[in-house]
């Protein structure tokens, strides 16, 4: 099985489920492999998010999506190599 890394419009509005969000290129990088190695397909975006502990600060990462279908089984995926959802399974 082979995974895609699919533009946003071959998705419609709502039809994907936040993964995680990889703060530096190198582990956006190591999350693709995963990925397609699991034959997932996926969306990466560039985004902002707020992170720090004691000095917040605005960032910019690579945030993966997945169809709400898969988000159990990529979620396992990231588990299995020690990489933890950025978020719960929908629903």
């Amino acid at each position: 099985m082979n995974a895609v890394r699919l533009p946003a419009s071959d998705f419609g509005p709502g039809e994907l489920a936040l993964l995680y969000i990889a703060p530096s290129l190198a582990e956006a990088h190591r999350l693709e492999e995963l990925l397609d190695a699991g034959g997932l397909d996926y969306l990466v975006e560039p985004g902002r998010y707020v992170g720090g502990v004691l000095f917040r600060s605005e960032r910019v990462g690579a945030f993966f999506y997945v169809p709400p279908a898969a988000h159990a089984l990529a979620g396992d995926l990231l588990r299995r190599h020690g990489i933890e959802p950025s978020n719960a399974p929908p629903g």
